[in-house]
């Protein structure tokens, strides 16, 4: 299955959620539309957002709250991004200038700050406090896993385990809640809830840790970030873990030494050792593995369209070069 069988499926409607999104991006202070027009129009792969329109739909959701949620939870994400570039002094985001180096940090910062409290006025409008204890439980952890990240800037001692911490914390939990806010939405029983947001988990993790690859193996006109990114910020991904983990003492001092001094220019040091030890083969198998048992969590819901483009997203963040 592949991308276009997933735009043919919810196409229309992530033109409604897209137009839904511009909307409610409306300030009567200039800067900040124009700042979150910005990061929001920079593209991205918006699945997010289609895992919630499509975990609805896939339960037979018939409503309109599906939509706003999507929105919601694209804010929420574009947020993040926001306020990630920064901590970060990321200058490259999709191939284009991030927020911050075109308008500055403080002003990505605050219309970071704007997207949140937007997202909140929209959730509200659903009426449920199942929905707004998701998101509101998702959104602090996040926050929870930037810090966790921060304190492991340059800790050559991360294990997988604490890796798979910071990555769930930080980027699955919003799929996870994305992929519940379906069930949520059609009152489905514990059980589907619980199935659908192990699913957006599994998926989640295995998108991380295919990006993470990719910072390791992609093209930078592809990835639309420059290539060692990670490396230039000190962060321990699964390329490197395993790197240090299963290298000559060589292969494991030279990573060592990239992370603590956060030094791009080691990056051929560091690429000599990943490829030596298959560490990038070894990180997309894990993803490879994520990707299936989320798929395999969708085995009990109908067999319509929507489930199907729910299992080709599990196939599609592993299969993806950027």
């Amino acid at each position: 299955m592949s991308l276009a069988f997933v735009q043919s499926v919810i196409g229309a409607e992530m033109q409604a959620v897209d137009h839904l999104i511009r909307q409610r991006l409306h300030s009567d202070v200039a800067l900040v539309s124009q700042v979150a027009e910005y990061i929001v129009a920079s593209g991205g792969k918006r699945l997010r957002p289609m895992i919630v329109l499509l975990s609805a739909r896939a339960l037979g959701y018939t409503g309109e709250h599906h939509r706003e949620l999507a929105a919601v939870i694209e804010f929420i994400h574009t947020a993040t991004l926001l306020h990630d570039d920064v901590v970060d002094e990321s200058a490259l985001r999709r191939g284009r200038d991030t927020a911050n180096a075109l308008f500055g940090n403080a002003a990505s910062v605050l219309v970071g700050d704007f997207l949140y409290s937007r997202a909140f006025q929209m959730m509200v409008g659903c009426g449920s406090m199942r929905v707004m204890e998701t998101l509101a439980d998702a959104t602090n952890i996040i926050a929870e896993g930037e810090v966790l990240q921060l304190m492991n800037i340059g800790n050559v001692d991360l294990d997988e385990a604490g890796y798979v911490r910071v990555i769930q914390y930080k980027t699955a939990k919003l799929f996870e809640a994305a992929a519940r806010l379906g069930a949520i939405l059609t009152g489905s029983d514990a059980g589907t809830e619980g199935r659908l947001a192990r699913y957006g988990m599994h998926l989640g993790t295995a998108f991380q840790i295919i990006d993470d690859v990719l910072d390791y193996s992609g093209k930078q006109d592809e990835i639309g970030k420059s290539l060692g990114d990670d490396l230039a910020e000190g962060k321990a991904t699964l390329p490197l873990i395993y790197a240090m983990r299963h290298g000559t003492a060589e292969h494991a001092d030279a990573v060592r030494q990239a992370l603590t001094q956060a030094d791009r220019s080691l990056l051929p040091q560091v690429l000599a050792a990943v490829h030596a030890t298959g560490a990038l083969d070894y990180a997309r198998e894990i993803a490879q593995r994520e990707a299936a048992l989320a798929r395999d969590l969708l085995v009990d819901l109908p067999d319509n369209d929507d489930r199907r483009a729910l299992e080709a997203l599990a196939e599609l963040a592993v299969a993806r070069n950027s």
